[in-house]
C-alpha cells in the first residue's frame, strides 16, 4: 500500500494561513510533529498524518472550527502548487479537470477508491464531480478544503457560478451554515457521495488565464529551443513544436502527433528516419532539454518537473535524468 503523503508546499500553505489568523507558527509545528527544516525543500513529502494533526492544531489555535473551509476559500491553489497554474493555463474547464486528476498527487497523495482522485459521474440528477478518496469521513476537513479550493478558484477569476449542489458523506457539523456561504449552493450532509453537481456547459468554457506557463513550458527560453537553426523547417522541429504544449498532459505519443500534422504514423516515421532520428529520440531529447531548464531555474521541484516533461512516475524520471546527465535531478537542482 502506498504511503499517504502531502507536499511541503501544501503544508506551508495551511501553516501560513493559520498564522495569518493569529496562530503561532512554532507552536503549530510542534503540535503536528513537523520539523521546520523539512519545509525548506519543496521536494519534501511529509506524512499525511502530520497534515491532519496540523489542521486540527490550527483549528484549535485560531478558534475557527471551519478553518478548512476558509483555507480553501482564501488560498489559491496556484499559490501553493504548480497544479493551480496548470489549471489556469488549460484550454477549457474540462482540460483543467483532467490536469487536476493528473497532478493532484503532487499536492496530497491519499488512498483512493479507484485509480483517480476525482471522477465525472453522471446519474439521473446530472453530472457530478466526485471525490474518490477512501475513508473520507476520518478527515472531512480535506473534503472541505478541496471543494472550497475548486469552487473558489474559478470564482476569483470571474467565471460564472457552476456548482448547483454539493453533497458530502460526513454529518452536518456545528458550522454547517458556513458551507452554504462558502459554496454558494445547497449542501446535503450524510450523503452517499462527496461530490458537486455541475452546470454541464462549464466543461466547454475557455480558461487560458495563464496562456504561457510561468514554469517554462512555453516561456521565451523554452521557445528558443524550438528556434534552433538546426531544427528550423525540419520534421524534427515540427514534432518538437507539437510535443512542447502537450508534454505535461502525458499525451506525447507518435499517433497523436502524426494526426496533428495531418499525416500517417508511417509517413512521420519515414520523415524522421530521413533525418536520422526516431520519434522516441526526439521525445527523449526534448524531455532532457526542458528538464534541465526547469531545474536550473529552480522554479519547480523535482517531482513537478517529472510530470511537466511527461513522466507519471518521479522514479522513472530520476532514472532517465541520471542516464542523460550522470547526475540525479536533486543534484542538478541543488547546483
Amino acid at each position: 500500500m502506498r504511503e499517504e503523503t502531502v507536499s511541503s508546499g501544501f503544508v506551508l500553505g495551511l501553516l501560513g494561513y493559520a498564522v495569518s489568523r493569529g496562530a503561532d507558527r512554532d507552536a503549530l509545528l510542534a503540535s503536528a510533529g513537523v520539523d521546520a527544516s523539512a519545509l525548506q525543500d519543496r521536494d519534501t513529502r511529509l506524512p499525511y498524518t502530520q497534515y491532519v494533526a496540523l489542521m486540527h492544531a490550527a483549528k484549535d489555535a485560531t478558534g475557527d472550527p471551519a478553518l478548512a473551509l476558509h483555507f480553501g476559500e482564501a488560498v489559491d491553489v496556484s499559490d501553493i502548487s504548480i497544479v493551480g497554474l496548470i489549471g489556469k493555463a488549460s484550454e477549457t474547464m474540462l482540460d483543467a479537470f483532467e490536469q487536476l486528476n493528473r497532478y493532484v498527487r503532487l499536492i496530497v497523495d491519499v488512498a483512493l477508491d479507484g485509480e483517480n482522485r476525482f471522477a465525472m459521474i453522471r446519474d439521473a440528477s446530472g453530472l457530478w464531480f466526485t471525490d474518490m478518496r477512501a475513508a473520507p469521513n476520518t478527515f472531512p476537513e480535506l473534503t472541505e478544503s478541496a471543494f472550497a479550493h475548486i469552487i473558489s478558484g474559478p470564482r476569483r477569476s470571474g467565471f460564472p457560478e457552476w456548482i448547483k449542489e454539493v453533497r458530502v458523506t460526513h454529518p452536518r457539523p456545528a458550522y454547517g451554515d458556513e458551507y452554504a456561504r462558502v459554496f454558494g449552493t445547497p449542501v446535503v450532509f450524510f450523503s452517499d457521495r462527496n461530490a458537486m453537481r455541475m452546470e454541464e456547459s462549464i466543461v466547454t468554457i475557455k480558461v487560458g488565464i495563464l496562456p504561457r506557463y510561468v514554469f517554462g513550458v512555453l516561456t521565451e527560453h523554452a521557445d528558443a529551443l524550438l528556434r534552433d537553426p538546426e531544427n528550423a523547417g525540419t520534421s524534427r522541429g515540427r514534432v518538437e513544436s507539437l510535443l512542447m504544449p502537450v508534454l505535461h498532459k502525458g499525451e506525447a505519443n507518435m499517433d497523436a502527433i502524426a494526426e496533428k500534422l495531418g499525416i500517417s504514423r508511417q509517413t512521420l516515421y519515414r520523415s524522421l528516419k530521413e533525418e536520422n532520428v526516431t520519434f522516441e529520440q526526439v521525445l527523449d531529447d526534448l524531455r532532457h532539454k526542458l528538464a534541465l531548464e526547469y531545474l536550473r531555474a529552480q522554479k519547480t521541484t523535482v517531482n513537478e518537473t517529472a510530470y511537466l516533461v511527461g513522466f507519471s512516475d518521479p522514479a522513472a524520471f530520476s532514472r532517465a535524468f541520471k542516464r542523460w546527465t550522470g547526475k540525479s535531478p536533486s543534484e542538478m537542482r541543488g547546483s
